[in-house]
């Protein structure tokens, strides 16, 4: 199987962090074969975040394929990884007789479509979701499940460094409430008294973002946070490439696990998750990988709270333990004190 394709299609047709956590592939893969094509196939949605990337070839927007078999037909495409499954892609690459067709072996409509199989469970595994992603290389002959410290290398995400709403003189951090459901939120009170603690420093400037319906759900529940004066609301004002050039020129950014922390990570960020201790939503399955990137989560296992919303095991995460990360951020950045003082010599 080594060397027997040249032409690689990544199908991760789901969320902002399953991809940004899939796209280390791409870097790997240039790095084995230099000379081979990498494109991915993502939701239109999801697509600015991939063209950021500089190991992706071609980036292909799902909703732009009326007819799939005649476009795989058509293409110069010899290998398609399904990342995430998808039972009318898998037909038509079957159908367009594409060689290599790879697909996890616990989908049935898999065994009828893929060719080459990867046998293994997300559920079941104590792996990371980025190095489950590598095991989707084995039926390529490729078997490797790189250490989680070696896999930031592979992102290969470049985004501007400079946003004209933020002063040079603050530290701009990004504070991302919501999640869209995903995983389990830090009870927005705790941001509310995060961002009263920051106010301490005048250096400190917290910009909020998220979706226009995320922007209205905090409008209702959490206006005394959205009305602080060291608070910036941004939510429903970005589309996805302008969120990704934001966090590339914020100096932190706090969020549980959601799509913009993997993103955030992934751009070399200071990043700071916040996660349950509770299998398979924990820092062991979705931690943000990057350099700058932390987390932070109770040492005993979850007690099994009922209700989300009001997880215990996410409440004893304070609002102190995250604002000692920021100091530690800002100390780093150098944005403390000279920052302070060069806002209170203004006239």
């Amino acid at each position: 199987m080594l060397n027997s394709f040249s032409h690689i299609l990544i199908c991760r047709t789901d969320n902002i962090g399953d991809l940004v956590l899939t796209l280390p592939l791409a870097g790997y893969l240039k790095s084995l074969y230099p000379g081979i094509t990498v494109d991915f196939l993502v939701r239109a949605y999801a697509a600015p975040v991939v063209r950021h990337c500089r190991h992706v070839d071609q980036v292909i927007a799902l909703e732009s394929l009326v007819d799939p078999k005649t476009y795989f037909a058509q293409s110069q495409i010899d290998t398609i990884i399904f990342a995430y499954p998808s039972r009318r892609l898998a037909q038509a690459a079957r159908q367009a007789g594409i060689k290599n067709r790879v697909g996890t072996s616990h989908r049935l409509h898999h065994w009828l479509n893929c060719n080459r199989l990867a046998h293994f469970s997300r559920v079941k595994s104590s792996l990371h979701e980025a190095q489950l992603n590598f095991a989707l290389l084995r039926p390529l002959g490729i078997d490797i499940t790189p250490p989680l410290k070696t896999i930031p290398a592979w992102y290969g995400l470049d985004a501007g460094r400079w946003d004209a709403r933020f002063s040079e003189r603050h530290f701009n951090l990004i504070l991302h409430p919501k999640s869209n459901g995903n995983g389990r939120e830090w009870p927005i009170g705790h941001y509310l008294a995060l961002a009263q603690l920051l106010a301490a420093d005048p250096a400190i400037v917290c910009w909020v973002t998220g979706s226009a319906q995320e922007g209205a759900w905090l409008a209702q529940h959490a206006a005394a946070l959205l009305a602080l004066p060291n608070v910036r609301n941004l939510c429903g004002s970005m589309d996805l490439d302008g969120l990704t050039n934001l966090i590339a020129a914020a100096d932190g950014l706090v969020a549980s696990g959601t799509g913009p922390l993997h993103l955030s990570a992934a751009l070399g960020r200071p990043t700071l998750g916040l996660f349950p201790p509770l299998k398979p939503i924990d820092p062991a399955r979705w931690a943000p990988l990057g350099e700058q990137a932390q987390v932070l989560c109770e040492a005993q296992p979850c007690r099994g709270c009922a209700d989300a919303a009001r997880c215990t095991c996410m409440q004893n995460i304070t609002p102190a333990m995250v604002a000692e990360v920021i100091g530690g951020w800002q100390a780093a950045a150098g944005k403390s004190g000279a920052a302070r003082d060069a806002i209170d010599t203004q006239p």
